[in-house]
């Protein structure tokens, strides 16, 4: 039975404009956000006795489920999730939250795999439901709707009948915690919005998003409480239901919000009077049709822009994601969440070729004689040659490949997510070694030279093996938990010295040879950088402050401290460094550049609303830079 219902479920989800006929016209479906189940077992006894509820009562129609389904976004989680959800004897549709995509050993693809899509949209008596996925993916940062789903909601919304009732379920509330809530609002406001249903709150919460004159009206909202029970609250979810107002009666039809625990519904919470479409339907552009040139390919556009006191060269804008960093190497070489790989030409930004693997790609490319290498979520690791964009080798991994490649003396060093890592012959793809004991999926960029191959995981270790046989050198931890691991941080060596920062907001002073800690001071996240000479360290901390400390000093030694005013900051970004600038990459859009010897201003550039990946110096006073949202441009300072 539930294999039937599943794929009703599926069926319903992505067919536009299907409808399921209600009993007697009201709608009543259980809303549930945040179960976060992980290896530990309460979460899911939590959520198999809201399961077991739902299947006692005979007037739900369908379940809606709201994000962090899962603690980790691991696959054992999300497999164990399911299983216990499979068991609902009416339909559920699901979104990813924050936990399912940040920390998702294979890069959100187990979650679309195993829950058969990203997004969702339906029609049940005559009201639309929407649902929609927010990240941040795999990159530490505020949410944001990928720019995919943002393609889609567009697409949707502009079909709708302007008198059609919407509800829409995103994980965010929208508002600034979401990177381009705007975006998301402008577009729901097409509809006849009803209202907007999220979590990550935990609580019950009645929300409003207020208007723009002339663009749109206040949108109701509404938090649903977590699934989870704590010490003064049981497990438990909302009802929600939507009675039609009736012209034989002259009512107003009306939404109502019960939370249910223990099997008792309570009275209601809240309550929302139904809205007639609007009067006047104020058209609202979200998104402008793209301009392709005539090199470029369908879904990128091409453009310049002059800004003080930096240049815009030019810019790209893709249709996709972006979740690493680009390249120079004579082209510009970058690759988006939709798995492809892109060559620009450097003068221009016009498109040069495309190469497409079959799942997100995360992973910044390396370039060396030649070749060109990248790991994808599909499980493999490529080459393609860098001229042409033509497959040379590709190895298998047993699981997604979201690390970034490092090419040193023809050899190419990656982690993936199988807990092997590997050092492989760049010119015919053949294995050199493997080290198949990393505890924790691998996401960063492993530093290398003669001495060692020094990478972290995601089960709190930073790794040193040799370069030539993969045996371990040493291994070191923080002791701490998983979210806290040297896991997103590309490590930096100078002075015989490994140093990392980790969410712990520790910056941490590391010997090279022997694995022992030397010092380790507060400040920083993710973010570390190392002088031109190796001199110094730059390391971003969480709120408004770069700090550089010493490379050379056996305690922590602080050369200067710079107040940046960006606020809480949490982008796991790797800082570079030219021209006596450091450039401070940030989780909204902005690039803060400092001067390197004594860390006062030297400008700050607004590149983006999301996540800068890297910035790369390439000469001339130049930057190559990418965001999440789907930006790459060669920028000009002064």
């Amino acid at each position: 039975m539930n294999l039937h219902r599943n794929f009703f479920l599926l069926i319903v989800t992505l067919l536009i404009g299907l409808t399921v006929n209600a009993k007697d016209g009201v709608v009543r479906f259980a809303y549930l956000a945040d179960l976060h189940i992980s290896e530990a077992a309460p979460a899911s006894i939590d959520l198999e006795s809201s399961v077991n509820d739902i299947n006692s009562m005979s007037d739900i129609d369908f379940v809606i489920l709201a994000g962090d389904i899962t603690e980790f976004g691991s696959d054992v989680e999300i497999e164990r999730a399911k299983s216990i959800l499979d068991k609902l004897t009416v339909p559920y549709y699901i979104v990813a939250g924050n936990h399912d995509s940040k920390w998702s050993e294979s890069g959100c693809n187990t979650f679309a795999r195993v829950f058969g899509y990203e997004h969702f949209n339906f029609d049940f008596e005559g009201i639309q439901f929407i649902g929609c996925n927010s990240g941040p993916n795999m990159r530490m940062a505020p949410a944001l709707v990928p720019r995919e789903s943002i393609v889609w909601l567009d697409s949707i919304t502009k079909a709708l009948p302007k008198d059609k009732p919407v509800i829409f379920i995103n994980h965010y509330p929208l508002d600034d915690a979401m990177l381009n809530y705007k975006n998301v609002l402008d577009l729901i406001a097409r509809t006849n919005i009803q209202v907007a249903l999220c979590g990550h709150g935990h609580n019950n919460n009645i929300l409003n998003y207020p208007g723009v004159a002339g663009l749109r009206n206040d949108i109701p909202g509404v938090m649903g409480r977590s699934n989870l029970s704590g010490s003064k609250v049981a497990a438990g979810y909302n009802i929600i239901t939507v009675t039609p107002g009736s012209n034989v009666t002259n009512s107003v039809g009306v939404i109502t919000f019960q939370e249910r625990t223990k099997g008792m519904t309570k009275t209601p919470w809240h309550t929302l009077l139904l809205k007639n479409a609007p009067e006047k339907v104020v058209p609202v552009v979200a998104l402008k049709p793209a301009t392709i040139p005539s090199s470029a390919s369908s879904g990128t556009t091409a453009y310049t822009k002059t800004d003080q006191p930096v240049k815009t060269i030019w810019e790209i804008q893709d249709n996709s994601d972006i979740g690493s960093g680009a390249v120079l190497s004579g082209i510009v070489y970058y690759a988006n969440t939709a798995g492809v790989v892109k060559a620009l030409e450097a003068a221009s930004g016009k498109l040069l070729w495309s190469y497409a693997t079959s799942g997100k790609i995360f992973s910044t490319p390396a370039v060396s004689n030649g070749l060109l290498v990248v790991g994808s979520t599909d499980t493999f690791i490529y080459c393609i040659d860098a001229k042409f964009g033509k497959l040379v080798w590709k190895v298998k991994a047993n699981k997604s490949v979201l690390a970034s490649p490092t090419i040193y003396k023809g050899i190419v060093y990656i982690g993936s997510s199988d807990g092997i890592f590997r050092a492989i012959e760049l010119k015919n793809g053949q294995i050199v070694w493997s080290y198949d004991k990393i505890k924790g999926f691998i996401e960063a960029k492993a530093y290398v030279d003669n001495e060692g191959v020094y990478i972290g995981d995601w089960a709190s270790t930073l790794y040193a093996l040799d370069p030539k046989s993969g045996s371990l050198l040493w291994s070191w931890t923080n002791n701490k938990g998983r979210g806290l691991s040297p896991a997103a941080v590309w490590p930096v060596k100078a002075n015989g010295r490994i140093f990392v920062v980790t969410p712990e907001r520790m910056t941490h002073a590391i010997d090279a040879s022997t694995g022992k800690e030397i010092w380790r001071d507060k400040g920083g996240r993710e973010a570390i950088g190392l002088s031109a000479d190796g001199s110094a360290i730059y390391v971003k901390t969480m709120q408004d402050t770069v700090i550089a400390f010493s490379t050379t000093s056996v305690q922590p030694k602080s050369l200067w401290r710079s107040f940046t005013g960006y606020g809480y900051e949490i982008a796991p970004s790797a800082i570079t460094t030219a021209d006596g600038l450091v450039f401070i990459p940030t989780d909204k859009g902005n690039i803060n550049a400092r001067n390197a010897q004594d860390g006062t201003v030297a400008w700050q550039y607004n590149f983006s609303i999301a996540l800068i990946n890297y910035i790369q110096p390439i000469g001339k006073r130049q930057l190559l830079v990418t965001s999440m949202d789907g930006k790459v441009a060669i920028l000009q300072y002064n």
